[in-house]
């Protein structure tokens, strides 16, 4: 999902923070409570291995889609016919199964449509919506060989549960259902799908479309959380083979690689599709004149375009008359290559705006691939949207009107989903920080490397800290539901961004962070990790115990507060060196980084680390100064969260 910025209002306040949160704090550390050894509550098993790694016995369900839909334009209605193939690869029989039904959000009687606030703007819907949204079933069939029979069923809110009248068995089961439905496509579907209203036709962003497997593991078993807008989600991997049919003057993209560009597209754009296969060049397919020329379009009524993609946890696509269509190839490890797309209006194009999307794209895949894991699919789509931002495999929808920077900064974010959550597939509905955050961060590596650091952010204001560890934030851990939404972009995207990235910088060393880190996505690709897992994965790999690490930034909402308390000098005489106390005022800890400056102008530093608050509040160190010392601070380079730092300095 798309990041929200900092608003000037919440960097007014910061000041009031940083007092509030010092006052609250004082010197409340307990060194025996973040330094405890029973963080870990549970060994590892044959499921889930003490070492972070899935064990010998881990298994997973799958689920493939057979799809077939039609888009009515004019009626603003997707009819569908899904054959869901189910495999139940658990140990235990199942006798029932969960589906998830994310279009009953839009239902004015929905749980999340009660949520919403009377008053005020949330990016998740309206409270004074009268939308008749949801799914709207004709009919739900077990298919056993070649005979249907009606499904015993119930919804409630955005869940379905079949009951089965012969258990899924275990290790192996197979289970064959059939929907047939139709459902009203909404105008803003909390941005994640919706439609866009051009000069040239309507854009229509379709997602959480067809019911999708809740996934069942060795965790929580059956995970049927409610979609109430904020909570993203958590699918099972599977294949997909897709069928829209559309009017013919439409483009339709969607996740994975089209099957049938010869029977969908015109002879001169199916020679230009070909020709960015092997371009690193943008080329156009389908040009803002080829827009309204109608001798420039398929000559028929409708068209049905094929899509398929494998081992995917979801499938969202895209239509409109109105889009300019352009391409490039991508070059992917071990000699593989990509085709990169973004589709547009006429109102979005220019070279500082999505003229330029598709070198975003490639450029982030390419990066990603190389640094991280391989791409997984063929293709990636662009979709310029009334969707602020969202991620599905292999496409997303980002904003129509952004352009420069902010289009490749969301660009670059929801491609950098592929990574998290789409091939690490973790819960977002739960653990928003296992996507949201993790790929926060490797999107700061990527900006800074894109076109020579065309779009490299400035450092960040220390005062940030103040905001980012305020008393008003929860912790991170919390489930996004949880949380105030005006907190989410603070604890889902940037506190475990920076998390992650003082973790590379300044705890483990970029080697060792990215060693470990490479480790845990090639150990959980195209799997369900737990945040259990991950601290498991990165601790191992890395060799350290990070349990303080982790219970102070993500389990915790603590502050830290690094106090220089006082200079003297050994012996009373500054030539046998200087004696500086520090104290951990609040109960996150950190290493420590101290410069001092000597009365002649010599400057030096000292690195401690974080092994000295293990069992101490106060700590002296000794620093061979040779001289008396003009000035002291700690962290002299804004490096760690100090929520205070008139505190920081000591100047003779």
């Amino acid at each position: 999902m798309k990041k929200t910025v900092f608003t000037l209002a919440i960097i007014l306040t910061v000041t009031g923070l940083i007092a509030q949160v010092s006052q609250k704090t004082g010197t409340a550390y307990d060194y025996t409570a973040l330094f405890s050894p029973l963080f870990y509550t549970h060994n590892g098993n044959e499921y889930r291995g003490a070492n972070g790694a899935p064990g010998p016995g881990y298994w997973q369900n799958k689920a493939d889609y057979q799809i077939n839909a039609s888009l009515n334009d004019a009626q603003k209605e997707v009819t569908a016919t899904v054959i869901l193939h189910y495999k139940n690869n658990s140990p235990q029989p199942l006798p029932y199964i969960w589906l998830q039904l994310d279009q009953q959000l839009f239902n004015d009687s929905s749980r999340g449509h009660a949520k919403m606030p009377a008053t005020g703007h949330s990016r998740y819907g309206d409270a004074n919506s009268d939308f008749k949204g949801g799914f709207r079933f004709q009919s739900v069939s077990v298919i056993s060989g070649q005979t249907e029979s009606n499904a015993d069923y119930i919804i409630t809110d955005t869940r379905m549960q079949i009951r089965l009248s012969n258990a899924i068995a275990a290790k192996g089961g197979e289970l064959k259902l059939k929907f047939v439905y139709a459902f009203s496509v909404p105008q803003y579907g909390a941005d994640r799908t919706g439609i866009l209203n051009t000069r040239n036709g309507d854009i229509f962003s379709i997602a959480q479309w067809y019911p999708r497997m809740c996934v069942f593991d060795d965790i929580r078993g059956w995970n049927t959380d409610p979609y109430l807008g904020a909570g993203e989600f958590y699918l099972e991997y599977g294949d997909f083979d897709v069928n829209i049919t559309a009017p013919s003057g439409m483009i339709v993209v969607g996740s994975g690689e089209l099957q049938n560009p010869k029977e969908v597209l015109t002879a001169q754009q199916l020679e230009r599709y070909n020709r960015a296969k092997e371009s690193d060049k943008t080329v156009v397919i389908r040009g803002k004149d080829d827009v309204t020329n109608t001798k420039a379009q398929p000559q028929k009524g409708a068209l049905t375009w094929n899509f398929k993609i494998s081992n995917a946890r979801d499938f969202a696509w895209a239509a409109s008359r109105s889009f300019i269509w352009d391409a490039a190839k991508m070059n992917l490890p071990d000699g593989k290559k990509g085709l990169a797309m973004s589709v547009y209006p006429v109102e979005s194009d220019g070279r500082n705006a999505w003229g330029r999307s598709t070198e975003y794209t490639k450029a982030s895949i390419e990066n990603y691939s190389k640094r991280w894991f391989p791409y997984s699919y063929y293709s990636a789509v662009n979709v310029a949207s009334n969707v602020g931002g969202m991620e599905y495999p292999g496409i997303v929808f980002c904003g129509a009107r952004a352009a420069g920077a902010s289009l490749w900064g969301v660009t670059d974010h929801e491609f950098g989903h592929t990574w998290f959550p789409m091939i690490v597939g973790s819960n977002e509905r739960r653990y928003g920080w296992m996507d949201e955050g993790f790929n926060t961060f490797i999107n700061g590596i990527s900006t800074s490397e894109f076109n020579n650091g065309e779009y490299k952010s400035r450092r960040r204001d220390p005062h940030q800290i103040g905001y980012m560890f305020g008393p008003q934030a929860e912790s991170i851990y919390n489930t996004p539901d949880a949380m105030k939404e005006r907190n989410i972009g603070n604890l889902l995207y940037y506190k475990p961004g920076y998390a992650m990235e003082l973790l590379r910088n300044q705890i483990l060393g970029q080697d060792r962070f990215d060693y470990a880190l490479k480790n845990y996505i090639r150990d959980w690709a195209y799997r369900h990790p737990t945040p259990w897992d991950f601290f498991r994965s990165m601790e191992n790999s890395a060799g350290e115990d990070l349990a303080w690490f982790w219970k102070g930034m993500i389990l915790n909402n603590y502050a830290l507060d690094q106090v220089l308390t006082n200079v003297e000098y050994v012996n009373g005489d500054p030539k046998q060196g200087a004696l500086i106390s520090i104290e951990n005022a609040a109960q996150m800890a950190m290493p420590v980084i101290v410069e001092y400056t000597t009365v002649s102008g010599k400057t030096g530093r000292k690195t401690l680390p974080v092994e000295i608050w293990q069992n101490n509040n106060v700590w002296t160190f000794s620093v061979n100064s040779g001289e008396a010392l003009s000035k002291v601070v700690i962290d002299p380079d804004h490096l760690f969260p100090d929520i205070d730092d008139s505190n920081n300095s000591w100047t003779k």
